[in-house]
């Protein structure tokens, strides 16, 4: 087995897997462990009491993070005629209707997030292996199929955080950069976990929320007291 790097060790003292602490000692413990050259992305991962083997049981959404994400995206819009013009003035990086649907159908996928107007749908459809498995395809669930493109361009460069249920149970999701500081990064967790208390499915049984650990890109995890996060959702 390899051994872990000096710096990895140095960052995992005091960190205990198996104690769970407060959610601003859990903040506060990653922030002060996130000692990369780059400024590192703060991630929570949920587990959650569902299986999302069943339709009963997916778990999707979005979240408007009230702190934003920290990070620069780029927002590629399905759209023609004014529209399309909605989208470029509301600051969408790529645009365009057959000629997009070209592009990306050759593999040149230069966004992020992507969007689309109902009436793009049957086109954006044939993009679904290509688009579907980086999870950039367009659905109504989460506000990326509509005809408010204006608004939603602003969502996704404003904060707007997607998040789907993996097979084992988990939500993984970035909220925000270390260099925020805990009060934005605790509020920014507070509305993500919101957001997925929200969207609990109607096939859920026993405890919902289970488990939450927090942690920076090349930091360690901390284990959070759940109750500390939830308090006041």
């Amino acid at each position: 087995m390899a051994k872990s790097g000096k710096r990895i060790r140095k960052a995992r003292e005091g960190v205990d897997p198996r104690t769970l602490v407060a959610l601003s000692d859990a903040v506060k413990m990653v922030r002060e462990r996130a000692t990369a050259k780059f400024d590192e992305t703060i991630e929570v991962a949920i587990n959650l009491g569902v299986d999302p083997r069943h339709a009963d049981q997916m778990v999707r959404g979005v979240c408007q993070l009230p702190n934003g994400t920290g990070r620069s995206v780029r927002v590629a819009v399905f759209a023609k005629g004014d529209k399309a013009d909605e989208a470029k003035a509301a600051g969408a990086d790529v645009v365009g209707a057959e000629d997009l649907v070209e592009q990306v159908q050759k593999g040149e996928i230069n966004f992020d997030r992507c969007i689309a107007t109902p009436d793009m749908m049957p086109l954006v459809g044939r993009l679904g292996k290509v688009l579907g498995p980086r999870g950039l395809m367009p659905n109504p669930k989460v506000g990326t199929v509509t005809p408010d493109v204006a608004s939603a361009v602003k969502e996704q460069k404003g904060g707007a955080v997607e998040f789907r249920v993996e097979k084992a149970g988990i939500i993984q999701a970035g909220v925000g950069k270390a260099s925020f500081g805990d009060d934005k990064l605790i509020e920014n967790i507070r509305a993500f976990v919101d957001a997925v208390i929200k969207a609990k499915p109607s096939g859920a049984k026993g405890t919902y929320f289970q488990r939450l650990a927090v942690s920076s890109t090349m930091g360690p995890g901390v284990h959070v007291e759940t109750s500390s996060v939830t308090a006041g959702v």
